[in-house]
């Protein structure tokens, strides 16, 4: 099984509301969603957002899935945040996860100190690009998996789907 993981933030609340979707590459709809609220989480720092993100992502891990089952995790961001490396959210959670399982950072935005480790992905008919970004995994491999999800438009089915639901009131 494939997890994607997305979060949304209630800046004044100190509150965020963490997604996860389980599914199979090839897949159209989720085969679970899963929705976790979380309390008390860190203040955005420039550079160390996986400060904030990770807390809730960890939260979906425990909540709702073993982790043996878990093939590959697919984060709305990147992997590394810069030409040199530099851990970014999903690097540091594939770090947090011992390396067992391999993380795929599909963003729509890229940085200017991370265009050497991400791949620019052409989906559907969009002059756009996702920017792909892995760790534990090929980055051509991950491009490939990303390329092949289910959908005609930039971003996959079920990727869009995290983020509608991400978007939507606790």
């Amino acid at each position: 099984m494939i997890l994607a993981i997305d979060v949304k933030y209630y800046d004044k609340e100190a509150t965020a509301k963490a997604i996860g979707v389980l599914f199979n590459w090839l897949d159209k709809e989720p085969s679970k969603i899963i929705v976790k609220e979380v309390h008390n989480i860190h203040e955005y720092i420039s550079g160390q957002f996986y400060k904030r993100e990770l807390p809730c992502i960890l939260e979906i891990l425990k909540a709702a899935i073993n982790i043996d089952d878990i093939d590959t995790v697919i984060v709305d961001g990147h992997v590394y945040i810069s030409n040199e490396m530099d851990y970014g959210l999903g690097a540091h959670l594939w770090s947090s996860l011992n390396g067992r399982i391999p993380v795929i950072g599909v963003a729509k935005r890229t940085f200017k100190t991370n265009m050497n480790t991400v791949a620019k992905l052409y989906r559907g008919e969009s002059k756009t690009p996702l920017y792909v970004s892995s760790i534990g995994m090929d980055l051509k491999e991950a491009v490939k998996r990303i390329q092949q999800m289910h959908g005609s438009y930039r971003l996959p089915t079920i990727l869009k789907e995290v983020d509608r639901i991400t978007k939507e009131k606790i």
